[in-house]
């Protein structure tokens, strides 16, 4: 059981990582088209003013493409912070994986124009998504560059911190060496103390015994001479 785990793993690794690519594309392109329809709501008028009709066209695919121009380059990054990801491999499918969504929603409206109308507009629209796969690419290779600077960082302070415990250790190991041996002299001029004690109160007895003796042999020796 173990071996067939292991074997069907790296399968759904990858399968995972498709999931994800496919996420990215198809959150980016909702999002996206959402910003991009309230661009063009409040830009229109001023599009239409500019003089020029191909520079005209062009914002209009701008704005257009503005999900793989903007947002899958942002998600991109943002996703290659926190995981390992393949620049191309992840750009691409992500790209790709809107383009088909968008596309088959205009092929569904307007059939096989919807999909390449042959003017200016569709070459502005493939050059729009060939620098889209491009800056995403770009990104992902950003957001690896600076998570593995973080990571760096991450390490450093964590060896920082690590030499702090340490001399905190030391100084800890230092205070309860110094603190022993203050109790061990303490204890020991106590004992001395103590025995000093003992001593002398040993000693008080027999000193008040030897006096009393030495009366009562000189009573017994005044008395001898008078009988």
């Amino acid at each position: 059981m173990s071996s067939k785990t292991s074997v069907l793993e790296p399968l759904r690794v990858r399968v995972r990582r498709f999931q994800f690519i496919m996420g990215l594309g198809f959150i980016a392109l909702i999002a996206g088209s959402i910003l991009s329809v309230a661009l063009t709501l409040r830009l229109s008028v001023r599009i239409q003013a500019v003089p020029v009709g191909v520079l005209r066209l062009a914002l209009a695919v701008l704005l257009e493409n503005l999900w793989v121009l903007g947002v899958l380059p942002l998600l991109c990054y943002g996703a290659a912070r926190v995981m390992e990801l393949r620049p191309w491999t992840t750009a691409g499918g992500a790209a790709l994986t809107g383009a088909v969504f968008l596309n088959a929603m205009a092929f569904i409206q307007s059939g096989v124009y919807g999909l390449w109308a042959g003017d200016v507009g569709s070459l502005f629209s493939m050059v729009a998504f060939a620098g889209g796969v491009v800056l995403s690419a770009r990104a992902v290779m950003m957001g690896r560059d600076a998570a593995a600077q973080q990571s760096v960082k991450t390490q450093v302070k964590a060896e920082e911190r690590k030499s702090e415990y340490d001399e905190f250790l030391r100084a800890a190991e230092q205070g309860g060496a110094r603190l022993e041996q203050r109790e061990a002299q303490s204890t020991a001029v106590t004992g001395d103390a103590l025995t000093g004690a003992a001593h002398a109160a040993t000693a008080a007895p027999e000193a008040a015994q030897a006096p009393a003796g030495a009366s009562e042999s000189d009573l017994k020796g005044d008395k001898a001479p008078s009988a």
